[in-house]
């Protein structure tokens, strides 16, 4: 029997780490963390200087707008890291806490902001950067992509950065947070949810709805990036229709917007499949990225 050869991989090329709890800011005193796939560095001290610039996902897990599981789609996002992505999901402060809106808005922006200003530890491209969310995390990201850079959700952290994202991708998110919680009477905890997110005066909900609805902040005329949505029809959680009428306003509005139908999915589990992935693979990598001096 002949023992057969192969060279080593001083470069660690295709090998992928997980950095987990990485603090990217502290808001009251408590700190917010972030997860990040990252390629491993032949140096081995975390400084990824000598790795080729890849572009970032940003990823918001769904949670109901509480605090984020982080590792929740780690296992399904190791594929964009093998891909050539830096893949960063991030938490957020949590509402039934008493942080309301826009908290979590904010705390996504410093996220980008972070990873921007990282750039260089990370391998990241501050150049190529996209967003893409899940459930509520969906609701942020697009959000996040409909106001970039707007002032009233900026913290001083990071001011130096811009939080513009290249794309966005949105999975069954509230589109209409009035239609979401007018679908979701008397499902427990919906009420006190509420309360956490727009505060005790009701007087003040309508208005604050309003600025937390993705589909009332879409404006004719702005340059928004290409957006890319997916909503399962049997979603009882968030109403299928959100999203048809989100693309109607998106593309009223001249935006780029490709949207999916996914038959008979409810909300999470049997939405998911390979061929979402490869959809999302398949429009991150045909994004065409700005100028780098724009940014």
């Amino acid at each position: 029997m002949t023992i057969q050869e192969l060279p080593n991989n001083p470069h660690l090329k295709g090998q992928i780490q997980l950095k987990e709890h990485v603090a990217y800011t502290v808001v009251d005193g408590e700190a917010l963390y972030m997860d990040l796939l990252v390629p491993w560095s032949s140096r081995g001290d975390y400084n990824f200087i000598d790795a080729q610039p890849r572009p970032l996902i940003v990823f918001v897990q769904g949670s109901s707008w509480q605090r984020p599981r982080l590792g929740d789609e780690i296992p399904q996002l190791v594929q964009f890291a093998q891909h050539g992505y830096i893949v960063a999901t991030v938490q957020h402060r949590n509402a039934a806490e008493g942080n309301q809106f826009p908290a979590f808005l904010k705390d996504v922006k410093t996220a980008i902001r972070f990873l921007r200003r990282h750039a260089d530890n990370y391998a990241i491209d501050p150049h190529r950067v996209v967003l893409w969310g899940t459930s509520s995390g969906a609701n942020a990201a697009m959000l996040s992509a409909l106001t970039m850079d707007d002032p009233r959700y900026e913290t001083d952290a990071y001011s130096d950065q811009s939080d513009k994202v290249d794309a966005v991708v949105s999975c069954f998110g509230p589109m209409d947070v009035h239609d979401t919680f007018a679908s979701s009477v008397g499902v427990p905890g919906v009420d006190l949810l509420q309360y956490c997110l727009f505060g005790p005066d009701k007087k003040q909900w309508g208005q604050k709805k309003d600025a937390m609805s993705p589909i009332k902040n879409v404006k004719p005329g702005k340059d928004y990036p290409p957006v890319l949505m997916f909503h399962g029809d049997a979603d009882t959680t968030v109403p299928y229709h959100e999203m048809e009428e989100m693309v109607h306003i998106l593309d009223q509005a001249g935006a780029d917007v490709t949207a999916y139908r996914v038959k008979g999915a409810k909300h999470e589990r049997d939405f998911w499949s390979p061929t979402i992935y490869k959809i999302v693979m398949d429009f991150f990598d045909g994004i065409e990225h700005p100028d780098p001096d724009a940014i």
